[in-house]
C-alpha cells in the first residue's frame, strides 16, 4: 500500500555548475507531521560536476543514490521522477534554503554544511551476491496492449532444462524489480531463495521504473494487472518454463492484482498473496491510519477526528465519478477541514497544501484503490491460493483482510485455499517489534525465514 512515511530514496547525483564548491557534508531536518527525520548528503567532486548520495539515519537507511540534480549559481534542483520526489534549494553560503516535494506535498528543509561523515554500511544479511549458484538472465518482455516493453531478470535452477516458475508483482509505489525500499531487496531475497529451491523466477521493474518503460504516476492497479499478464504470457514462449506451473506472488497491492490476472489470463496455475487486501481500498486505508496512529500513540480521540474527516474525503471519492466535479467537492472539504491543521508544514500557504492534498486523494492510482472491492474478483479464483499476513502489520490489517479473502474464495466456491496469519511479522514479514513502518529500515532482516519456509513448502506442493 501507499506508505504513510516519506521514504527519501534517491540515486545517483550528477551536479553541473561548478562556480561555487558544494563538496561536503550537508544536513538538514524534513519534518513530517509529528516525526523529525535527519537527512544527511554526501557530495563528492568530480571531473564532470559532483556525484553525492544521502543517509536517513531516523529510517535506517544510508548510502541512497539520487537521479538527477541541477545546479545554476544559486538554485539547486534534485530529482527522484520515479519516486515522485523533488527537492528545490538556493545556495547561500554553507546554508541551502530549499522545499522538499513528495507526492503532492511540501516540506520546508534547509541544509547545512556538518561534521557528519559517517556513512554506515547498511546491514542486509539476507541478501545474496554474485556470482548466483543458479541461472540468471536479463529479459524484457512486452505489454503489447499498451505498446510498453517492460525489463526484468529471470532466475532459474539451471539453464537447461523445464522449471515451474512464479512472477513476483511488488506492492505500491513505484518498485523496481527487488522491490527495493530502505536498502532492503524483498524481491531479491524471496527469488534466491526459490530458485535454490527448484522454482524458477521472473521479476520485473514496474512501468516506467528503472529499465521498464512506460510512464508510472498515471497508472492504475488495472494498469499492473496488464503488466502481470504480459510477463506471464511471455514465460509461455519460454522452453525452459512448465507451461502447466506458472504461478503469481503478490505483495501488498500486488495481492491485489495476482488474483486479476488469474481470472483472466489463462495458464496461472496458483497464487499466492503476502498481505493483499481482502476489503474494499478505502476501508483498508481507514483502517492502516488508524492502526499507524494508535502505535504511534496517538489518543483515541485524535484517531477518531482523522478517521471521521477521512471517511468524508473518501465518500466524495466514491461518490463524484466526474473528475472535476471530485476535484471541487474535495477543494471546498479539505479547504474548511484545514484551516486549523496543525500538521501543515510551517511556512506552506493554506492554498498550496490544500491543493497538494487533494491531488493526492484525486490521482488516478488513489482514486481507483479507494472504490475497489476485490471480493468479487476473488470469488471467480479457481486455482489454488496461499494468503499469508503478518501479525503486526499495520498496513494491511491482518485478520480483517484474511477473513475477507476466505469469505470470498469461499463464496466462489474454491476450496484449495490456505490462510495463515504469522507471529510477530510486519508488512513486510520481518520480525518487528511494533509494526510501524519506521521500523522497516531500522530491522537488519529483510523477510523471515519462518515466511520463506512457509512459501516454499506450499509452492513445492503446487509444482509437484
Amino acid at each position: 500500500m501507499r506508505k504513510n512515511i516519506v521514504l527519501v530514496l534517491f540515486s545517483c547525483i550528477t551536479f553541473s555548475g561548478i562556480a561555487q564548491n558544494i563538496a561536503g557534508n550537508w544536513t538538514g531536518t524534513l519534518k513530517v507531521q509529528s516525526a523529525q527525520l535527519k537527512l544527511i548528503f554526501h557530495i563528492h567532486k568530480t571531473e564532470s560536476g559532483y556525484t553525492a548520495t544521502m543517509d536517513s539515519p531516523d529510517q535506517g537507511a544510508f548510502g541512497l543514490p539520487a537521479s538527477k540534480v541541477t545546479f545554476t549559481e544559486p538554485t539547486v534542483l534534485i530529482e527522484a521522477a520515479n519516486l515522485g520526489i523533488s527537492y528545490t534549494g538556493e545556495l547561500k553560503g554553507d546554508l541551502i534554503t530549499g522545499t522538499f516535494q513528495q507526492g503532492g506535498q511540501k516540506f520546508n528543509v534547509d541544509l547545512s554544511r556538518s561534521e557528519d561523515t559517517v556513512q554506515e554500511k547498511i546491514k542486509r544479511p539476507q541478501e545474496p551476491s554474485e556470482p548466483y549458484p543458479y541461472y540468471t538472465e536479463e529479459v524484457t518482455f512486452q505489454n503489447a496492449k499498451e505498446g510498453i516493453n517492460l525489463s526484468g531478470t529471470l532466475s532459474l535452477p539451471k539453464k537447461e532444462g523445464v522449471f515451474p516458475v512464479v512472477v513476483l508483482i511488488s506492492g505500491s509505489g513505484p518498485q523496481n524489480r527487488d522491490e527495493e525500499m530502505l536498502g532492503h531487496k524483498p524481491f531479491l531475497v524471496l527469488s534466491d531463495y526459490l530458485v535454490k529451491n527448484g522454482i524458477g523466477v521472473l521479476r520485473y521493474d514496474d512501468r516506467g521504473v528503472g529499465k521498464s518503460g512506460g510512464i508510472f504516476k498515471t497508472a492504475t492497479s488495472a494498469d499492473f494487472a496488464v503488466d502481470a499478464a504480459s510477463a506471464v504470457e511471455y514465460l509461455k514462449t519460454r522452453k525452459e518454463i512448465n507451461k502447466a506451473k506458472i504461478g503469481l506472488i503478490g505483495h501488498s497491492e500486488g495481492g491485489l492484482i495476482a488474483p486479476i490476472v488469474a481470472t483472466e489470463t489463462k495458464g496461472v496455475s496458483f497464487i499466492v498473496l503476502l498481505a493483499g487486501p481482502g476489503l474494499q481500498g478505502d476501508q483498508v486505508l481507514l483502517t492502516q491510519q488508524e492502526l499507524i496512529a494508535r502505535a504511534g500513540g496517538k489518543s483515541d480521540a485524535e484517531i477518531q477526528k482523522n478517521r471521521i474527516l477521512n471517511e468524508k474525503a473518501f465518500e466524495i471519492v466514491k461518490k463524484y465519478t466526474d473528475p472535476e466535479a471530485l476535484k471541487t467537492q474535495l477543494t471546498a472539504y479539505i479547504t474548511e477541514t484545514s484551516k486549523n491543521d496543525p500538521d501543515k508544514p510551517e511556512n506552506v500557504s493554506l492554498q498550496d497544501y490544500v491543493n497538494a492534498q487533494v491531488s493526492k486523494v484525486s490521482s488516478p492510482w488513489m482514486v481507483s484503490f479507494l472504490r475497489y472491492n476485490p471480493g468479487p474478483v476473488l470469488e471467480k479464483v479457481k486455482c489454488p491460493v496461499l494468503a499469508l499476513n503478518g501479525e503486526k502489520d499495520l498496513q494491511v490489517a491482518p485478520k480483517e483482510n484474511l477473513e475477507a479473502i476466505k469469505k470470498s474464495l469461499a463464496k466462489g466456491g474454491n476450496k484449495k485455499v490456505t490462510i495463515k496469519e504469522l507471529p510477530h511479522l510486519n508488512h513486510l514479514f520481518q520480525e518487528s517489534t511494533t509494526g510501524l513502518p519506521t521500523e522497516y529500515g531500522k530491522i537488519e532482516q529483510t523477510i523471515s525465514p519462518v515466511a520463506l519456509q512457509e512459501i516454499t513448502k506450499w509452492l513445492t506442493l503446487q509444482v509437484k
